[in-house]
């Protein structure tokens, strides 16, 4: 059983690891602030939970386990949280390129609101 369970820590730990690589790549890459950002949070924190899980599996003990599940739990609310201020303050910062956008729900609302308003940060209209 122990040699099963050191098998899939492996397997759990080389791709966490190939996930967090892939992140990294992503993030010097991608051609615009939402695309790196997108490669910042997601694969990076699929990645870091496979390494836990990896090191669960390896370590085996309770304290050891509660750390990594409270890791698990702050990198979970964390993560998107920080990837959501990011991508909304360089949209409103206007580094964004919105040729590259499918679809733009936030400027739509910015938009609405400026008009109702009659002022506001919205962002120039898509040429």
């Amino acid at each position: 059983m122990n040699d099963v369970l050191d098998v899939v820590s492996a397997v759990c730990l080389l791709l966490g690891a190939a996930l967090s690589l892939a992140a990294g790549i992503g993030v010097l890459r991608f051609p615009d602030v939402l695309s790196r950002m997108h490669a910042a949070s997601k694969p990076q924190v699929l990645g870091l939970l496979l390494v836990l899980i990896g090191v669960g599996l390896r370590l085996r003990t309770g304290f050891d386990i509660t750390t990594l599940v409270l890791v698990a739990v702050f990198q979970l609310a964390t993560a998107p949280v920080a990837a959501h201020m990011v991508g909304r303050s360089a949209y409103r910062t206007r580094r964004v390129r919105r040729d590259l956008l499918l679809v733009d729900e936030l400027g739509e609302r910015l938009d609405e609101a400026a008009r109702r308003d009659g002022a506001g940060d919205a962002p120039p209209p898509a040429a």
